[in-house]
């Protein structure tokens, strides 16, 4: 089933400090359709590299039905403002991401509407790409079958101590399956430590919020209910800047493998998606490619080699490009060495700007009052955060930084370092 009017919730920005500027609140329209991706390649093995961290799985459900266009934007948005408040997180976790759809009539019928898009997975730009791809149509919402299909199709950590959570949002009853009881599929949930958090697309107040309400309960999870038509992007000033260095950024990556032009080239997508949404999203997709949380090490040697397992001797020649290959290993590794310190540079250039773009935007949505507060990522952000304390997390503590201070021009180069295009040395 299908409630109108159509939801419009590409949401903007982050949290933090302090600083006051005025600037225009633009409301946002949905991002227009991405061009066709190509098919996605088969996902990298990816060791963790977060030495003694504890593994956050974060599992997103979203209703893709004919009214929830507003929805998909803003996940699309806001995957990134989340993966940056996780990045926060002490000790630094290593993040997981699966997306699940359901509600759509293109789905199978016998599954209950529900497809999974992708398993976990620490490829962020992957989970993106899913997000970019989904279109709406309509169909019945069962919240109970994506909840099962979550418990029963995902692989969820193993390892002790680990953050499982499950996000489920949409905007009809929650009880429309006729096969599977939501409340059963919460109590499933939380006896194997999965919490069930849900976002209700609609009027807290309703009667079809309670349901949503008791789905969470059930599972030791948190209810948010966000407003339709609210939505609204924050310019900043900071937002150009951070473009440019995720661009920067970019150029640091050392692909190798049979497929590394497709990963590279997704990456360069995936900027692209955040851009044409908004310069938010953009923005905050940088300061994610500079967070921990950011790892291709399944396709890149620079983070391949932050694994002390990872024997470089043991790539192939015909895995690097052709450039690479004729370079003697020492040589191959004074290269590795040279983008690692290259993207060091970058990355401290990012959490300066980005910490004068969280605290610009945390001013700007104090003056948005409750507005500001119906948001898909605070509904997100606050469950995360209450739940990952429960875990033993902490939050790291950010120095107050100036909001008002004018970005730093980057030059021509645009902050990029001259290397040496034999060895990788400046």
């Amino acid at each position: 089933m299908i409630r109108t009017p159509s939801f419009v919730l590409a949401f903007a920005a982050c949290l933090a400090a302090q600083g006051p500027v005025v600037v225009p609140v633009t409301p946002v329209t949905p991002a227009p359709a991405p061009a066709p991706a190509a098919p996605a390649p088969s996902a990298p093995v990816v060791a963790s590299v977060v030495a003694g961290g504890k593994t956050v799985d974060l599992a997103i459900c979203l209703d893709i039905s004919g009214s929830m266009d507003g929805l998909i934007d803003s996940a699309r948005q806001n995957l990134w403002a989340v993966v940056n408040d996780l990045a926060r997180l002490q000790p630094t976790p290593q993040l997981r991401v699966a997306l699940l759809t359901f509600g759509c009539t293109t789905h199978d019928a016998e599954r209950g509407w529900v497809k999974v898009e992708t398993d976990f997975t620490t490829d962020l730009d992957a989970v993106s790409q899913k997000l970019f791809a989904l279109t709406t149509n309509g169909g019945d919402e069962y919240v109970a079958r994506v909840v099962q299909a979550a418990l029963g199709e995902l692989q969820w950590s193993k390892e002790s101590g680990t953050l499982q959570l499950l996000f489920v949002a949409g905007n009809e009853a929650a009880t429309q399956d006729p096969k599977v009881d939501a409340g059963d599929m919460s109590k499933a949930a939380i006896a194997r430590g999965i919490v069930v958090n849900t976002i209700y697309c609609g009027d807290p107040m309703d009667q079809i919020a309670p349901a949503w309400r008791e789905v969470a309960k059930l599972a030791d999870g948190q209810f948010a209910a966000i407003q339709q038509n609210n939505s609204v992007a924050i310019p900043t000033p900071f937002d150009q800047q951070l473009q440019a260095l995720s661009a920067s950024l970019n150029a640091t990556y050392v692909p190798y493998g049979a497929q590394r032009g497709a990963w590279v080239e997704n990456q360069v997508a995936q900027d692209s998606n955040a851009s044409v949404l908004n310069p938010a999203a953009a923005a905050q997709r940088c300061q994610t490619k500079a967070s921990g949380l950011y790892n291709c090490a399944g396709w890149d040697l620079v983070d391949a080699c932050e694994d002390a397992k990872f024997d470089l001797a043991a790539v192939k020649k015909e895995d690097l490009d052709e450039a690479l290959r004729k370079l003697t290993l020492d040589e191959l590794k004074a290269h590795v060495a040279a983008k690692k310190a290259q993207r060091a540079e970058i990355k401290a250039k990012v959490e300066a700007v980005g910490k004068q773009r969280d605290a610009f935007l945390a001013e700007e949505l104090k003056k948005l009052g409750a507005a500001g507060d119906q948001r898909f990522e605070k509904a997100v952000l606050e469950s995360v955060r209450a739940q990952a304390a429960a875990k033993g997390f902490t939050r790291k503590v950010e120095a107050a930084v100036d909001a008002k201070a004018p970005p730093k021009a980057e030059g021509k180069e645009g902050g990029k370092v001259v290397l040496d295009e034999r060895t990788g040395l400046r």
